[in-house]
């Protein structure tokens, strides 16, 4: 159930972006037990004065290869399954598209199961009152 928004410099190659995609996506499987079939993902590509970041902020150096991942999850895993995601993306992207572990964050913004809706107007985890 994560929604995963992907935020990068504009002008990587389409397989590049899925590469990243992919990874993120599969780490999230590995980690956290997201089903397969449950991947919603946005990117989005800025022009390089609109994604501003530090460069060497808490003394890791990042290079305009910069990927800023934030994913928005339901609050109910612990710290280590937390540190184990953040881990496993690394990994995946250092792999492929073949990123500097220093290039990749990641943000998690938890919420309650009640603040997903997939459709229809319901709230797609809560009993039906």
């Amino acid at each position: 159930m994560p929604l995963v928004r992907m935020s990068l410099i504009k002008g990587k190659p389409a397989a590049h972006i899925r590469a990243i995609a992919d990874g993120v996506h599969q780490a999230l499987a590995d980690t956290f037990g997201v089903p397969a079939d449950d991947r919603f993902q946005l990117i989005d590509q800025h022009e390089r004065d609109t994604f501003l970041f530090d460069a060497d902020y808490l003394g890791v150096h990042r290079t305009d290869d910069l990927v800023m991942v934030t994913i928005l999850a339901s609050n109910w895993r612990d710290t280590a399954q937390k540190q184990a995601l953040y881990r496993a993306i690394a990994e995946n992207l250092t792999r492929a598209p073949g990123l500097r572990p220093e290039d990749v964050m990641v943000v998690l913004a938890p919420n309650q199961r009640d603040d997903w809706s997939f459709g229809n107007g319901l709230a797609s985890y809560v009993n039906p009152a």
